[in-house]
């Protein structure tokens, strides 16, 4: 059944109306129309086939020991290529791009247009995000196997992080045509919750955690619900979700950040600081980084903060060097830790690249810090104008009102943001309750 019909159906039996780095297993053959589904990711990637950690990393090495005997196997040579760019996100280590490249490149000159491959690239660039190339790769990809699960899925992801909503939510509309399933239904409710419908993101995902069966494809999902829910400011549940998720895999890095972030959310500071030093120990990405050093932030702790905020610039420095661009990583992260000049450069080039409400709210806040609050006041209001449910917009959105002088609207935004979630982050919560009751609002 598709996503349309699953809602339909899920609407009428209750009789209600009615979310990077991407790595997708499945649709690699171009004669294969009915794979079976296999996880991929809006936000963080999902495992390739199922395998994460030691699996992963057995099967690059089986695929290599393949490729020693059989050198001239452009299906191996695109499944390793593509494997690599996992391998990459896991590890936090963007090196493995170039050997995604050559793995990739290897298969197309055994077998040029092979869809897997090119569908492969389309994987490489947006893992650099490169998303102008990401979306070329994909209709590459496309136009040789119209059914390729993960060209459809990295097409949406494309075309959701070039700010082209309308077009994604076709593009997902379309992918859900052709090969409905767990990457499919995932992106289909990113695609809604962006639009403000977090109800039916979170049946849609629902759905595809009642079809999964594979241990990758349910840590996945139910981690998804658990990030929904954890946006929402529901933490218990988020709690229960990442919980599920770690009983298929303890090792799965975004439910462990997410089952953290529940936790600090809710007062357990000191389990929330172990489990993101466990994440942050194995994968060192910009966001598990700047949460980590916030909670010590947060304690008085400064020293170590600063120590967490340094290694934002030491990944950015490091993603350059292999061809990706940080700039949206470590724009905010800059505004709120660091060096402000550096954010507004970074906020203005990402602007430049892609237009969506990510990039306005981070050009909106490097804009404020740098006291160009008339300017800034533009891009939060493009921030939030979608409907997108997150709290850190509207906390951003709120300051910059409040610098503004409007304060009856700034009441408003901030307020907003601590109903939706009071926990958002350990340093903007506080500032955000601080700055409400500056301006007579309940902060409580």
């Amino acid at each position: 059944m598709s996503v349309r019909s699953a809602v339909a159906a899920v609407a009428l039996a209750l009789a209600l109306t009615s979310g990077a780095v991407i790595v997708s297993g499945g649709g690699g053959d171009s004669d294969d129309r009915a794979g079976r589904s296999t996880p991929v990711a809006v936000g963080p990637a999902a495992p390739l086939d199922g395998l994460r950690g030691g699996d992963l990393d057995r099967g690059v090495e089986a695929l290599r020991t393949r490729l020693r005997d059989q050198p001239k196997d452009f299906k191996s040579w695109a499944t390793l290529g593509t494997a690599y760019v996992e391998q990459a996100r896991t590890r936090g280590d963007p090196a493995l791009y170039r050997a995604a490249d050559r793995a990739l490149d290897r298969s197309l000159e055994l077998r040029p247009r092979y869809d897997a491959a090119l569908a492969g690239r389309a994987a490489v660039a947006a893992a650099r995000h490169d998303f102008r190339g990401a979306l070329r790769h994909a209709e590459a990809a496309l136009a040789e196997n119209p059914y390729g699960e993960r060209a459809l899925a990295t097409r949406i992801d494309a075309l959701v992080e070039l700010g082209r909503y309308g077009a994604a939510s076709r593009a997902a509309d379309e992918a859900d045509a052709r090969r409905p399933g767990i990457p499919v239904f995932t992106r289909y409710a990113y695609v809604r919750e962006l639009r403000g419908d977090t109800a039916t993101a979170r049946r849609v995902l629902e759905r595809a955690l009642d079809g999964a069966t594979a241990r990758g494809d349910v840590a996945y999902v139910a981690t998804a619900l658990g990030q929904l829910a954890w946006r929402q400011g529901e933490y218990k549940t988020a709690l229960r979700r990442c919980g599920a998720a770690l009983r298929a895999d303890s090792t799965y890095l975004p439910a462990l950040e997410c089952r953290a972030r529940a936790r600090a959310a809710q007062g357990g500071t000191a389990a929330a600081v172990t489990g993101l030093r466990d994440v942050v120990g194995r994968q060192p990405l910009p966001g598990p980084v700047v949460a980590l050093g916030e909670l010590y932030e947060a304690k008085g702790d400064l020293a170590r903060a600063r120590e967490q905020y340094r290694l934002v610039d030491v990944w950015a420095a490091l993603a350059r060097a292999n061809g990706v661009d940080p700039d949206l990583d470590t724009a905010l992260a800059e505004a709120d830790h660091g060096d402000r000049a550096e954010a507004l450069r970074a906020a203005r080039a990402e602007w430049g690249r892609r237009r969506t409400v990510h990039t306005a709210d981070a050009l909106g806040w490097a804009l404020h810090v740098n006291g160009r609050d008339e300017e800034a006041l533009p891009y939060a209001r493009r921030a939030t104008a979608t409907g997108f449910k997150e709290a850190a917009f509207r906390y951003h959105r709120g300051m910059i009102e409040r610098a503004m002088g409007e304060k009856e609207a700034a009441r408003g935004s901030l307020a907003s943001a601590l109903k939706l979630n009071p926990g958002f982050s350990p340093v903007g919560a506080r500032e955000a309750r601080e700055a409400l009751r500056s301006l007579g609002g309940d902060a409580s």
